[in-house]
């Protein structure tokens, strides 16, 4: 399993409630090499998320933990630090206004864009709730993401987007470009094997890889495991991508697994994982 890079494009480690490092080391252990950890969102690790403090207390749990993690990995870990879109609902059920809202989360943004900015971090996360809102919310969220699209545009780096299913961002991708960020920049996290306008970053099961396997498209891999000790394995353990790209191995596709932990990886992210791969 060494003969490639193995990298999980979206993955969660709770230094404050879950398995932190532990689940690390499982996908080191089955062949794992490369992480990208995404920050819980910021109500499941400090006590409030009142003041824009809170966020930087939530990404600095992030990054502690994922150069922890990167320790362990024959391989790196990168941090991706985010403002989870469903924050927004909180928010304004604790009386904030949509557009209040919206700025509060850009703040947070703004700071996790400091962290790329300054090192520690790789990209930064976003996007607009995967559930139905009302329209002062949904155009609301639209303005946090187009925010994100600015500050990753600002400081050269990608942007993963949580937000609904389906396969048409094109309008988004539009967005992103629109503000200077190439829409190869913009990753499109929980998505299945086939997505237009941002990269897809496949949820790892097998049918969904088979379409971006098939495909030529640039893609990636994710599990999207959460580390709640309550949701053991949820939504897919931290030994499913190793898992899956065996199996893509034994299927003869060989080039697609390159495309997904080696071309894809440079070309959003900038990243080699071949040379940072000891």
């Amino acid at each position: 399993m060494t003969e490639t890079p193995i990298l999980d494009n979206h993955l969660h480690l709770d230094p404050v409630n879950g398995r932190g490092v532990e689940a690390a080391l499982d996908f080191a252990e089955a062949g794992g090499t490369h992480l990208l950890v995404l920050n819980k969102p910021s109500w499941n690790l400090v006590d409030s998320v009142d003041n824009p403090s809170a966020f930087r207390e939530a990404f600095e749990l992030t990054i502690d933990v994922t150069a922890d993690a990167s320790a362990e990995l024959p391989g790196r870990a990168w941090p991706v630090l985010g403002v989870h879109p469903g924050l927004i609902s909180r928010l304004v059920d604790d009386g904030y206004t949509p557009a209040e809202a919206a700025a509060f989360m850009q703040e947070g943004l703004d700071i996790a864009a400091d962290f790329v900015a300054d090192g520690p971090a790789l990209a930064i996360k976003s996007g607009r709730p995967h559930y139905e809102v009302d329209d002062a919310v949904w155009d609301a969220s639209n303005d946090v993401m187009r925010h994100a699209f600015e500050l990753g545009a600002e400081t050269g780096c990608a942007v993963q987007l949580h937000t609904e299913g389906g396969e048409d961002f094109t309008e988004v991708a539009e967005w992103a470009s629109d503000r200077g960020l190439p829409p190869e920049q913009v990753v499109k996290h929980y998505a299945g094997g086939r997505v237009d306008g941002p990269v897809a970053s496949v949820l790892a099961n097998k049918d969904e890889l088979e379409v971006a396997a098939e495909g030529d498209a640039p893609f990636l891999m994710e599990t999207d495991y959460i580390d709640d000790p309550d949701r053991p394995g949820a939504v897919l353990g931290p030994k499913t991508v190793p898992r899956r790209v065996r199996w893509l191995r034994e299927q003869g596709y060989e080039e697609a697994i390159r495309r997904a932990h080696v071309d894809t990886p440079a070309r959003v992210y900038g990243i080699d994982t071949e040379a940072t791969l000891s």
